[in-house]
């Protein structure tokens, strides 16, 4: 006689076969039952630590952000942009560059936007209005270089400066 098949393992596995006296030549299993395994994610004291450092920074940064006018985060947004377009630059030519910076400028300017945004649901704006209010104010934006290759010129220009006094 035929009797349940039942393995203990972290998934479950149960086999149930149907008690029947001649077997039939498909399968004689009934039923397959798989639950799924619950892996908890093994915490540790500097993990949680550095986690909770890093949500301060967070909302220092919100604090700074939310402090800001309207007018000044779309530039700052600009700005970063124009610094995000920078690395990318640097990327492709395969100069040095800090790949976490990648990272960094993207998320800046994710919260800077939610911010915006933020402020657009509290002047009652809906989706669609703030949509046309950003291809607006996209195609606004004045080209400018940005902050990082301004810097870059200003140190170009002092190199040559100072070469040509010496």
């Amino acid at each position: 006689m035929l009797s349940s098949i039942s393995i203990v393992s972290p998934s479950a596995l149960t086999f149930s076969p149907k008690l029947l006296s001649p077997i039939p030549k498909s399968s004689f299993f009934n039923a397959l039952r798989i639950q799924p395994i619950s892996l908890s994610p093994i915490s540790t004291k500097a993990s949680s630590s550095s986690s909770v450092v890093m949500m301060a920074k967070r909302d220092e940064e919100l604090k700074e952000i939310r402090a800001k006018t309207t007018e000044q985060i779309n530039d700052e947004i600009i700005d970063l942009k124009g610094d995000l377009l920078m690395l990318r630059l640097q990327k492709s030519a395969r100069n040095e560059f800090k790949a976490s910076e990648f990272r960094r400028m993207r998320k800046k300017i994710a919260r800077m936007l939610t911010v915006r945004r933020e402020r657009e649901l509290e002047e009652g704006i809906n989706k669609r209005l703030s949509r046309k209010l950003d291809r607006q104010w996209k195609k606004s934006i004045v080209v400018r270089p940005a902050p990082s290759l301004k810097k870059f010129r200003e140190e170009e220009a002092a190199e040559k400066a100072a070469a040509e006094s010496s």
